[in-house]
Parts: C-alpha cells; structure tokens; sequence
C-alpha cells in the first residue's frame, strides 16, 4: 500500500543539541535503510518548514505504524498519513 506522509518536526527551543544532532543523524541513517529497501520510496522538504513529505511503500497501515514510531526523532514529530491508491489516468503501472 502506498501512503502520503507529512512530518512536521518539532524540536523544543531548550532541547540539547548534541542529542538532536546525534537523533539526526540516526534519522538520516534510517531514511536511507528504509529508501534501499523501497519503504520509503521518495522523501521530498517543504522549502520555508522543517517539514517533508514522503510516500512510503508497506504492506499495511500497522507495519507504517511501526516504522514512523521507530524513527529517532518520532518524538518530535506532527505526523499526518493520507493512504494512497492508483489514478486511473496515470500513465504508469507502477507508480515510480
């Protein structure tokens, strides 16, 4: 099943910035994991926000339940999920 992510991320001011530096890093870490995998099919910023969207590729919505509360900084995160299904007047089968 294809699913549409936002995730607004949301860092307190007082936060400690070595910490969030090091759940960065883990996050980028898990994003490219889940990319070579082909979960996380495309991820895209939203220019102005700390702020993506993404199209994840899953079996179900429990197993993207999973994922986005596994990543590192779930925590700080908005997150809106917006479950997707083929266009009929798309042009391509897959989806890519």
């Amino acid at each position: 099943m294809l699913f549409h992510v936002t995730m607004d991320v949301r860092i307190p001011a007082d936060a400690d910035l070595s910490t969030i530096d090091a759940l960065k890093a883990e996050e980028k870490a898990r994003c490219h994991e889940l990319m070579e995998q082909g979960v996380w099919r495309h991820i895209w910023r939203v220019v102005g926000q700390y702020r993506n969207v993404s199209i994840f590729d899953v079996p179900d919505n429990a197993a993207l339940h999973e994922i986005l509360m596994g990543l590192p900084l779930f925590p700080f995160m908005d997150i809106t999920v917006t479950p997707l299904c083929r266009h009929p007047s798309s042009i391509r089968e897959d989806d890519r």
